[in-house]
């Protein structure tokens, strides 16, 4: 019974020490992630960028496979280049043998500190970027405080005839072990927690150092595992399969060697656990060395073996809305604004055939921007649902002010899509059906506020993307533009239409000027949210609420 109570205990040690590197990786992710994405989407051209980024970030997340996802996410929604990428990835699994490093040592003492004050933290807050710093000091606690416990609860296990028996049959056998512990880590989700066990058990003496190296190759193979899971597309598998590629390379070359490098590695260390933390950094370090120059031809490889899928025939179809990624909010989020930049591109599309509709009486293009209208209505709705997926998850502030401008934008294109679809091509309908013809004045006005909002579309995604508010200043002071335009074709209009006693053309024109103006209305919306924020919403601009 004592050895199934001691299998029990190290079970729930490793549970815990488990948890606390989750609490760490989601409280730096909820916190500062949206840094991160920042960050990631800036200053990652180059490798040795990329690949300082992956150390630290990895430092910072206590895991590489927390790194791994981030960045498969990001590189499958084209934030992220592959070569870039993979310097990331070849960063990210020099940063995990740096926590080993730190974790090997005795410095269990400061577990009780670190809990303390994350837990101060958290309770005496409300800013949230400070509760998600306590929650990171307690899960450090956490993992220190499991490790100490690990230790302890070894003890037994070097008793443990049955327990040996097994661990030294797999030492025998390097491959075997290589796979047990490859399927540990990769239902454990975390490789240091497995190496961290595996220097427990070298230091109880149950595996010998040629056996607990087959064990850490293993761990290194399975810790590429749940990302290239996680991943749905070709090219979403692209970087974890890399990866993948790396370290499978690594453990093809190491096989063999295990004894001969444990006997190198005795200078450096001749304790069981210090030969075992020691490969885990030489073993990476290695590759990362290897393979930081010829990146770009990994790259190209992995396109070649994973080339892009055609494309959907049906444009209503969501492309980047990964499932996956609502684990992590920045990268969720952007998907969604890749997603709704698709929209966007629609939109363009709808409002430019405008002209050859009302022009040349273009049916073929009046039913293409019906067809539109649809997909529009679709994508809109799949974004909506997913945006309320990601909303269960814990947000930072930054992270909800984001996905309500994400909201707002699809909500006012698909209003726009509404307005062209229905009411302009019903305009335009009744034109040819009661055989009216713009006159050339009425032509060149249509074509002036035409190009004005084409212009504030323009304005309107630069507010969206890059929350520039020079940008959104001019959107919304375009507003009075419109107005004036608006006021100033219909005073004419209704003019010339009082001597010629005209009333249905001019029926047909004023609510064609109406409805464009409404468009802009819609797209000058998006300035909004950005100007309210940084207190610049004048308020002689009351916002009216727009009916479609």
């Amino acid at each position: 019974m004592k050895g199934t109570f001691a299998l029990l205990d190290i079970a729930g040690y490793v549970a815990l020490l488990l948890w606390g590197t989750h609490m760490v990786t989601s409280g730096v992710l909820r916190g500062y992630g949206s840094m991160l994405r920042r960050w990631m989407g800036r200053y990652l051209a180059h490798r040795p960028a990329a690949f300082g980024f992956g150390v630290c970030v990895t430092a910072i997340l206590q895991s590489s496979t927390a790194t791994g996802l981030m960045a498969t996410s990001f590189a499958a929604s084209g934030f992220l280049g592959l070569a870039p990428g993979l310097a990331v990835m070849l960063g990210a699994n020099v940063g995990t043998t740096l926590i080993v490093q730190v974790m090997s040592f005795d410095i269990s003492i400061v577990a009780p500190v670190l809990i303390l004050i994350g837990f101060v933290i958290h309770r005496r807050t409300d800013d949230v970027s400070y509760e998600n710093l306590g929650r990171v000091s307690i899960g450090l606690g956490l993992m220190l405080l499991a490790l100490h416990l690990l230790v302890g609860a070894m003890a037994p296990v070097e008793n443990a005839q049955v327990l040996r028996a097994i661990l030294q049959s797999l030492a025998s056998e390097p491959v075997m072990a290589m796979l047990v512990a490859a399927l540990l880590t990769w239902a454990c989700h975390s490789s240091v927690a497995v190496v961290l066990l595996i220097v427990s058990l070298a230091n109880a003496g149950v595996v010998d150092a040629p056996g607990a190296l087959a064990l850490v190759l293993g761990a290194n193979l399975g810790g590429t595992i749940p990302a290239l899971m996680e991943a749905h597309t070709p090219v979403a598998r692209r970087l974890p399969m890399g990866n993948l590629l790396v370290r499978a390379f690594g453990c093809v070359i190491c096989l063999p060697l295990l004894p001969l490098i444990a006997h190198w590695l005795v200078p450096l260390g001749a304790a069981p656990a210090r030969i075992v933390v020691n490969f885990h950094t030489a073993f990476n370090l290695a590759l990362a060395v290897i393979f930081i120059v010829p990146v770009q031809s990994l790259a190209r490889l992995l396109v070649r073996l994973l080339p892009e899928p055609p494309k959907p025939n049906d444009p209503g179809v969501p492309q980047y809305l990964d499932e996956g990624a609502l684990d992590t909010a920045n990268v969720a989020l952007a998907n969604a604004v890749r997603e709704s930049m698709r929209m966007a591109d629609m939109v363009e599309g709808m409002l430019k055939d405008l002209v050859e509709v009302f022009g040349k009486d273009d049916r073929s293009r009046a039913k293409a921007i019906g067809q539109t209208d649809q997909w529009l209505d679709r994508l809109g709705m799949a974004i909506r649902n997913y945006l309320a997926d990601l909303g269960g998850e814990a947000l930072n502030e930054e992270d909800g002010e984001r996905s309500q401008e994400i909201l707002a934008f699809v909500i006012n294109l698909e209003h726009i899509g509404d307005i062209t679809a229905n009411n302009l091509m019903e305009f335009a309908a009744k034109k040819v059906q009661n055989g009216q013809d713009f006159s050339a004045e009425d032509i060149q006005d249509l074509a002036l506020m035409h190009a004005q909002v084409m212009e504030s579309l323009r304005l309107g995604l630069t507010v969206f993307l890059r929350g520039d508010l020079r940008a959104a200043q001019q959107l919304v002071a375009r507003k009075e533009m419109l107005w004036r335009l608006e006021n100033e074709a219909s005073e004419r209009h209704i003019k010339a239409l009082r001597e010629r006693r005209d009333a249905g053309g001019a029926d047909v024109y004023l609510r064609i000027l109406r409805d464009l103006k409404r468009v802009h209305s819609h797209l000058a919306a998006l300035a909004y949210l950005p100007l309210e924020r940084a207190g610049l919403l004048q308020d002689r601009l009351v916002r009216e609420p727009v009916t479609t």
